[in-house]
């Protein structure tokens, strides 16, 4: 796919995959996205999975007509992006590669070489010229690994932003970028926030007409959307004002709670997501716990503890920064109720976390005061 004039985009669609990351449901597929810009000196920006290799070296091969590559530029060391760094210095061997410090000692890591006599190592602030193009390095650390470095050209305006702004989903799929955009951030940037928010800034600085990720669709307008999602996600703000409730249920009467709080909710206006861990892929859960400024955990009292897939999710929450949240507690036990102290001492760590005075707690079966405590809960989250 031509991006400009002179950057083409010749990564590769996985429509095989089931799990990214070997964890992600991925239903649409992955893109792994590679550029390359011709000028008087050619640069590769990146490689892909190793499943690619061939049809990756055929597609630089038929980009640069016939030309030799001068340059790969290796951003980030996993092995969806640097898998075939071996193949490419095979099939280009007068090519040098350039990375940051950090990333040729992880090639000596997956490859069992440095590349010595290949190396161009680059850091903030250093520059290479192509011809009529200028890439200018950036470092960005932990945007999510220690390596990473992304890249601007300045005569195109483009960022190459390695995994910064990169979905689930093939590039040939259709569906709203922003959905799968999220439950990608949240799932594999998401710990990342303050190192997110130090490129963000850096960013605001530069002239940028087109963003350049490694998995997703090039971003060539409305950039602001884009970065002000990424804003938003990185700084732990709410996205959407609304209620989330994710809840685990034996034999139906937590559900039955939950849907009941759930109606006397959007009869106060208000927006509810509902989410049954059991059966919907955890990674939603995360997106949505992030996305909407309020919470309620509806669970039960399993082996004297939380039951096992919202303790999964709070852990899944709390590892990725958890805060700035109002948090509701719906608990269900026959006896020793266990829920509403394991989810605070969960999460007595994460920031600017406001607990509802009101908790709802089931013994069983919901009676009479439980309809009365979730129609209190249901006005103090209304508030």
């Amino acid at each position: 796919m031509q991006v400009t004039k002179d950057i083409i985009n010749v990564g590769v669609n996985d429509h095989d995959i089931d799990l990214f990351e070997g964890q992600f449901v991925v239903p649409n597929g992955m893109a792994y996205n590679s550029y390359v810009i011709m000028d008087e000196k050619i640069a590769v920006m990146d490689s892909v999975g190793y499943e690619f290799a061939d049809q990756w070296i055929e597609n630089v091969k038929k980009a640069t007509e016939g030309r030799q590559p001068d340059y790969l530029v290796i951003q980030h060391m996993e092995p969806d992006h640097s898998a075939n760094m071996v193949d490419f210095l095979n099939e280009f061997p007068d090519a040098k590669i350039v990375s940051s410090k950090k990333a040729f000692g992880m090639m000596a890591q997956f490859f069992g070489s440095d590349f010595a006599e290949k190396q161009i190592v680059v850091k903030e602030g250093d520059t290479l010229e192509l011809g009529t193009h200028t890439l200018n390095f950036i470092n960005a650390p932990m945007v999510h690994w220690p390596e990473v470095i992304m890249t601007y050209e300045s005569t195109d305006k483009v960022l190459f932003s390695a995994d910064g702004f990169g979905k689930f989903g093939a590039t040939d799929a259709d569906e709203d970028w922003a959905c799968e955009a999220r439950r990608y951030y949240f799932g594999i940037v998401g710990k990342y926030g303050k190192q997110v928010q130090a490129v963000l800034k850096k960013a605001a600085a530069l002239d940028i007409s087109i963003i350049c990720p490694l998995h997703g669709p090039v971003l060539n307008e409305d950039l602001g959307y884009y970065i002000g999602l990424y804003d938003t996600w990185s700084s732990y703000r709410a996205e959407t004002e609304g209620v989330f409730i994710p809840y685990t249920s034996v034999y139906g009467n937590t559900k039955k709670a939950v849907l009941l709080l759930a109606e006397k909710l959007e009869a106060k206006g208000i927006k509810v997501s509902v989410m049954d861990l059991a059966r919907e892929d955890w990674a939603e859960a995360i997106e949505d716990a992030f996305r909407y400024d309020r919470i309620v955990f509806a669970t039960t009292t399993y082996n004297n503890d939380i039951f096992p897939f919202m303790k999964s999710l709070i852990d899944h929450l709390i590892v990725r920064d958890y805060q700035n949240k109002k948090v509701g507690i719906i608990e269900n036990s026959t006896w020793a109720p266990a829920v509403e102290k394991g989810v605070k001492k969960m999460l007595e760590g994460s920031k600017d976390i406001t607990f509802c005075d009101n908790v709802v707690s089931i013994k069983s079966a919901m009676d009479d005061e439980n309809i009365a405590q979730i129609e209190k809960l249901a006005e103090e989250l209304a508030q």
